[in-house]
Formats: C-alpha cells, sequence, structure tokens
C-alpha cells in the first residue's frame, strides 16, 4: 500500500472508529451506566468532536500537519464519515445531525488547531494527546453531577389578514384538513418533523378540549384556559411520547420526552388602524439539557416554523372569497 495512502487511512480512520465507540459508549442503556455517560450532554455536543479534530491532525504527517488550512478543514472529513455512518446504521436521526453539525464542524476545526499545535511543537507528545482521547470518560461523570436547570422560553409570531374578524376566528379555532401543498414549513419539512394536518375543537370556551393532528402521529393534546370570543384563546398542550411511534421522531428531540416539551399555546387577534387584523400565535416550550443556549436557539426556530406555517394557512383561509 503506497504510504501516503496509508498515513491518510490512519489519519482518517482512527477518529471515525474512536467517535463510534464512543457514541456507543455514550449510547449504552445499562443500569446507572448512563446517568454519567449521555449524548445529550455538553461532554458528547462539544468535546468529541474537538478530540476527532485534534487527533486527525496529530496523526497526520508533520508536513501536513503545518498547514493552517490543513488543521481546519481536514477534521471535516472524519466527522462527515461519522455522521454518514451513524444515518446508515440508525444510530442517529437526521434532525439530530443537522441540528449538531455546525457545532461539531466548528469544535473540530478547534481540535485541528490544537492538533497542529502538538504535532508541531510538542513533538510526539503522547500524554497530551492519551489524556485528551480519555477527556470525555473524565469529564462525563463530572457533567453528570451537574443539575440541569429546565428553561422556558418563547416563540412569537404574526401575520397580518385583510378579512372579517368571525372569519379569521373560525379558521384559526378549527383548522381543516391542511394538503400537502399547502404545507409551507421549510425547516420542520427539511428535518423531518411531522406536519400539521389538522386542528378540533370540540365547543368555545374555558374547559374545551382541542387536538392538533401532524402526520406520523403526533397529537397536541389542548385544553382552553382562557377565552374571549373573536379575540383571545390560551392553551395548554400535551405531546405524549408514548402515542409517538419511534419511527416518528428521533428519541432525542421527541415531543413530550425527557430534553424538549411544547407547554402552552396563545391565539390573539388585534384590528389595526388599516383595516386589517393581525393574527398572533405565540407558545412556549421547554428545554432541559445542559447546553440549552444551544438547543433552545434550535427550538425556537422549529417552533417558530411551525407556527408560520399554520398562520400562512389561516390567513389564505381567511382571505378567500
Amino acid at each position: 500500500m503506497n504510504k501516503k495512502i496509508k498515513s491518510t487511512i490512519i489519519a482518517i480512520g482512527i477518529p471515525v472508529v474512536y467517535a463510534i465507540l464512543v457514541r456507543m459508549a455514550f449510547g449504552m442503556r445499562l443500569k446507572t451506566w448512563d446517568d454519567y455517560f449521555q449524548v445529550m450532554s455538553t461532554t458528547f455536543l462539544f468535546f468529541l468532536p474537538t478530540i476527532i479534530g485534534a487527533l486527525t491532525v496529530y496523526l497526520s504527517s508533520q508536513e501536513k500537519a503545518k498547514s493552517i488550512a490543513y488543521r481546519i478543514f481536514t477534521p471535516w472529513v472524519p466527522v462527515l464519515l461519522f455522521l454518514f455512518l451513524t444515518l446508515a446504521w440508525g444510530i442517529e436521526g437526521w434532525a439530530c445531525w443537522i441540528m449538531i453539525l455546525p457545532v461539531f464542524l466548528l469544535a473540530a476545526s478547534i481540535g485541528g488547531l490544537f492538533g497542529g499545535y502538538l504535532k508541531n511543537y510538542k513533538k510526539n507528545d503522547r500524554l497530551n494527546i492519551s489524556l485528551l482521547v480519555l477527556l470525555p470518560f473524565l469529564v462525563g461523570p463530572i457533567e453528570s453531577i451537574i443539575e440541569t436547570i429546565p428553561a422556558t422560553y418563547k416563540a412569537y409570531t404574526y401575520i397580518d389578514i385583510d378579512a372579517p374578524a368571525e372569519k379569521i376566528w373560525n379558521n384559526v379555532t378549527r383548522v381543516k384538513e391542511i394538503p400537502v401543498e399547502q404545507d409551507k414549513g421549510y425547516l420542520t419539512r427539511m428535518l423531518g418533523f411531522p406536519r400539521p394536518v389538522k386542528a378540533e375543537l370540540n365547543f368555545e370556551g374555558v374547559g374545551a378540549y382541542r387536538e392538533a393532528i401532524f402526520t406520523k402521529g403526533l397529537v397536541f393534546h389542548e385544553t382552553v384556559t382562557d377565552y374571549e370570543d373573536n379575540k383571545k384563546m390560551v392553551f395548554s398542550i400535551k405531546a405524549y411520547p408514548h402515542e409517538i411511534p419511534s419511527t416518528t421522531l428521533d428519541e432525542h428531540v421527541v415531543i413530550g420526552g425527557d430534553y424538549f416539551d411544547v407547554l402552552d399555546g396563545t391565539y390573539e387577534l388585534e384590528k389595526l388602524p388599516n383595516g386589517l387584523h393581525r393574527l398572533h400565535l405565540y407558545s412556549h416550550f421547554k428545554m432541559n439539557t445542559t447546553f440549552n443556549f444551544y438547543a433552545g436557539w434550535w427550538g425556537k426556530w422549529i417552533m417558530k416554523d411551525i407556527q408560520n406555517n399554520i398562520l400562512q394557512v389561516e390567513k389564505k383561509r381567511s382571505e378567500i372569497g
């Protein structure tokens, strides 16, 4: 085998194998073990790709490791291979990878710069690289001791509609079946999330029960807690993970699961001076991770995409005729 090809296989292959072994270790469902090592952790999300990047450059030739561009971009190769393999083997879902890929690529580049430093200035510093490889297993238990503090976020959206209040409100309280061609949820579609189908309400008033039905078996069970006809409707939201087929959503992003839950929603209809009506829709959702600062940003983006999708359907139907 050509020496260059062999060195490339080593530099790329070992980090990929390492990443798969860490993923398997952190995904093991063993009693007490998964209390210390979890995929949904800062350790896995940030430390793993950093180590992949460091290993990739450290295992490369010293000549290649001198190049800043090599240190920054070459670590992306094992990350993308790791992505492909975990998708192919069904270890991770597409939605999870889209959300964590920016972090993985950035952290891998940082790791690559560090790996280049070890390679060029520390001269075969095997102790440092060995400690780096063991880092997830040292930091994981420490992170598990830190109690996660659930954070609540608000996703706010609105749309202006040229239609009478009564007509708009009829399309708010009960949403008739939404054909595929009317679905404009671009982000949720890309992530493979269920799309909205219809919403049913048994009566108008406090205590009413509303079902927001999505594809793939996802149902939001909603109870009206505040109601003003043609003006305001507030409702609590429950999604039960046991009702959702395991093939619908990745376990790490399932609604109502350990990490992500939708709490409530509010519709408010406001009359504008220009004769239009502004329909407000906002919701509150909860994130429960050690990296809420990042997960919350994605959660807000997803919820806004869902809400804007529904608002544009209600606008179109209200303005027809």
